[in-house]
């Protein structure tokens, strides 16, 4: 499923002002962080499959890049479950 290009910002946007990384009880949000389009776009791709696989699918999919970037861990490592059902939420509308 596409989405036109202003429902894919406003996605990237509801992404970026709501989940975050956790790392040592510090939260870092996706917006900040440069990876909310990546994930927009991984969960655009998906969005055919339901919200609840579109989401696990792609924060598995969006790899983050640790240190000088030599050591790459997937988003799903990095975000509480919590986060997760935010995504879910977050894309509910988009797969009608």
């Amino acid at each position: 499923m596409n989405l036109n290009a202003a429902d894919l910002r406003d996605l990237q946007l509801a992404i970026a002002d709501r989940l975050f990384l956790q790392v040592s009880g510090w939260h870092l949000y996706l917006g900040d962080a440069q990876l909310a389009e990546p994930l927009a776009i991984e969960c655009c791709a998906r969005l055919g499959q339901g919200a609840v696989t579109a989401a696990k699918e792609s924060i598995e999919a969006v790899q983050v890049p640790l240190g000088d970037g030599s050591t790459l861990l997937p988003l799903g490592q990095l975000i509480p479950c919590s986060q997760l059902r935010d995504l879910q939420d977050i894309l509910k509308p988009y797969c009608r």
